[in-house]
């Protein structure tokens, strides 16, 4: 048997939250110890979002702290011409702008256009968080306020992005590979590219695939 001490690297389907991820396997290790396992999270994924989530339990979880600041990996696809109210595809769906960023040369997809966009987001950049988000206003979950369409700020902040790569692009859909800094918020990024292309953007789909030195590739399916 195991040490109930553990760093378990889980990687999330979709459809679930990172807290009911957690409860699954506290659960699971309760009945295998056979008594009641203490097990938290070191970042959450929203539920539409797959990838590597870390788990501590036991004594572990006093190390959360530490995972927190890792850097992390993501694939993200981006729907253009489109935006949404929670910059994923639980929100309201509005059309923006239908108007393709890029044009053939001799037949062949030009990405000037989208990699100059990209270029713009490389360094150290300010975000805003979405209000569909877990970061605490006076004590309460900005999705909570936000579900209850209450009127509340929140503060702008300083993030790097190290890098942004594209893997695939056949319009309206964009597929980018990016590498980011702690408290990035890859919907927000998804949105400023939109704003930028001057097309709107939303996250249709979003893969977390390393976090530090964890990799997905190592995780096991929930």
């Amino acid at each position: 048997m195991q040490s109930e001490n553990q760093i378990i690297l889980i990687d999330k389907p979709a459809g679930i939250s990172s807290f009911g991820v957690v409860a699954k396997v506290r659960k699971k290790l309760t009945q295998e110890f056979g008594h009641k396992v203490k097990v938290g999270h070191t970042g959450t994924l929203d539920p539409f979002a797959t990838g590597l989530l870390i788990l501590l339990s036991g004594k572990m979880t006093k190390k959360s702290n530490e995972f927190l600041k890792l850097d992390k990996v993501y694939e993200a696809t981006l729907k253009l011409g489109y935006t949404s109210t929670t910059g994923d595809p639980e929100g309201e769906i509005t059309e923006y702008d239908d108007c393709e960023p890029s044009m053939l040369k001799n037949g062949i997809p030009d990405f000037s256009a989208i990699e100059s966009c990209l270029a713009n987001f490389i360094g150290e950049i300010t975000q805003t968080p979405p209000k569909f988000s877990a970061i605490k206003i006076n004590g309460q979950r900005a999705y909570k306020l936000a579900r209850k369409g209450r009127d509340f700020e929140i503060p702008s902040r300083k993030v790097e992005i190290y890098s942004i790569e594209i893997i695939s692009y056949s319009y309206p859909e964009l597929t980018i590979r990016t590498h980011v800094s702690s408290g990035t918020y890859i919907r927000t990024l998804a949105e400023d590219i939109g704003q930028k292309l001057g097309t709107g953007a939303y996250l249709t789909a979003l893969r977390r695939t390393k976090i530090g030195k964890y990799g997905v590739k190592n995780a096991v399916m929930l």
